[in-house]
């Protein structure tokens, strides 16, 4: 490939893990000499990172990489992530893509791409078997001056029965320690006052490199050195499954320093019957045990759930015993995900099967509910005084931040606001369901 050719172009599409490793491979390239522009800019190189969990991945891929071409019909398309792990001779298919790079490869794309020349036909393809991919590579992202991604476990050891995530990212595998700790204090330097730490299964955290199965640290480990990094205002926990969180890790949080009080616990089914089908590592005691420990020692804490509908053998008594579950249990907030089919998971082969049409139905109930969950909760923070951190953006003369508790507020844009950290009472919720402020005279008062 020609020295002339400097200029690279990037998509994620997916989870925050996927956001971090595009950055770190977005790093990479500028590291090398390439300058970065808008995906929507003529480039040289275009890199898409894939997903596997949404409904359409085919669809996604096959939509930016005519995005690319558009911008620039001779740019060199490289497609990467799980769903390039999956089905990667499908996508080497797919008009305009050039290279495609397994879980393995993706981090070395820059040996790839010296020969690489615009495809004729179908793309090249490098992927390896995922037992080979037994290597953890650290990665963060800064998205948007306001808070970093920072992948601190990859992999996964569990066989859940819906899901290609194994299959696509391989054993779970950790970051040292000393590794986390180095690319925290990095982000640190660069002004951003938040950090969330993502991985496929972070409770999980501490696991070898190499597949070493003896967990060399603990995710107690993790997060007691993690509260010790100067200049990090904020920490916050991603996804983390409800037998991986200990009370030693909500006790830790509810005094800590920096992380804060908001955590994101999968559910997926409220019925013991479905989570036994679904090869989930709980019941649902153990998850309304854990709701209940937060709610002991940090009653303000936000909690988000993730929950599938239509999974096969959800019957429509299974399902208003998930939403009963639910309505009884004192969360914040849903994530609502409809099943769909995956190619070589024990689900697509189990009978039972959901019409499209009740799925739908059933992820619209759970939906409202979600709704009114958030608004019950934002209404018991009204009045209170919180640290809200503001984001960049700029949306019709407003800009939007969020609490430590995952409220999300509003005020008149003020470009002095920006990715700081002010103290404002919560006042009324406003039609689209964000919270407007006010300033505090109390704090005013103490700062004098």
């Amino acid at each position: 490939m020609s020295q002339f050719h400097r200029t690279a172009a990037f998509h994620t599409l997916g989870c925050k893990l996927n956001f971090a490793e595009t950055s770190t491979i977005a790093r990479q390239l500028t590291e090398a000499g390439y300058e970065k522009v808008s995906f929507d800019d003529k480039a040289d190189i275009y890199v898409i990172n894939t997903c596997s969990v949404t409904e359409n991945a085919d669809r996604e891929c096959k939509l930016h990489v005519k995005r690319a071409m558009k911008a620039n019909p001779e740019g060199l398309v490289v497609i990467v992530g799980c769903y390039a792990q999956l089905k990667p001779e499908e996508i080497s298919q797919i008009e305009g893509v050039d290279l495609v790079l397994g879980a393995k490869e993706k981090f070395n794309i820059l040996s790839y791409l010296d020969d690489l020349e615009k495809s004729e036909n179908e793309g090249i393809v490098h992927s390896c078997e995922i037992e080979e991919t037994d290597f953890f590579i650290g990665s963060y992202s800064i998205g948007d001056r306001t808070r970093a991604f920072l992948k601190v476990q990859d992999g996964c050891d569990y066989k859940c029965t819906y899901c290609t995530i194994p299959l696509a990212r391989g054993i779970s595998r950790s970051d040292t320690i000393e590794n986390v700790l180095r690319n925290a204090r990095e982000i640190s330097q660069k002004d951003i006052k938040e950090i969330v730490l993502t991985g496929v299964n972070i409770g999980d955290y501490g696991k070898g490199e190499f597949g070493n199965k003896k967990h060399e640290h603990t995710f107690l480990d993790l997060i007691s050195e993690l509260d010790k990094v100067e200049g990090i205002e904020r920490i916050r926990i991603s996804s983390i499954e409800p037998n991986l969180l200990k009370d030693e890790s909500i006790e830790l949080v509810s005094r800590s320093r920096s992380f804060v009080p908001h955590f994101h616990i999968p559910l997926q089914s409220g019925s013991d019957d479905l989570l036994k089908k679904m090869k989930r590592r709980y019941l649902t005691k153990l998850y309304k045990d854990r709701v209940a420990k937060i709610r002991e020692v940090m009653p303000h804490a936000a909690i988000g759930v993730d929950v599938i509908v239509g999974f096969p053998g959800e019957t429509e008594e299974l399902f208003i015993e998930t939403y009963n579950f639910l309505n009884e249990l004192p969360i914040t907030y849903l994530h609502v995900f409809t099943y769909s089919e995956r190619e070589n998971t024990e689900a697509a082969a189990m009978d039972g099967i959901v019409p499209i049409s009740e799925r739908k139905k059933r992820n619209k109930m759970l939906r409202i509910l979600s709704e009114k969950k958030k608004m019950a909760f934002y209404q018991t923070q009204l009045g209170k005084t919180l640290p809200v951190l503001w984001e960049h953006e700029n949306k019709d003369g407003k800009m939007f931040g969020f609490t430590e508790n995952y409220v999300r507020v509003q005020k008149d844009y003020d470009a002095a606001s920006v990715n700081q950290i002010e103290f404002l009472k919560l006042d009324k919720i406003e039609p689209d369901g964000t919270v407007s402020v006010q300033y505090s005279f109390e704090k005013f008062l103490e700062k004098l």
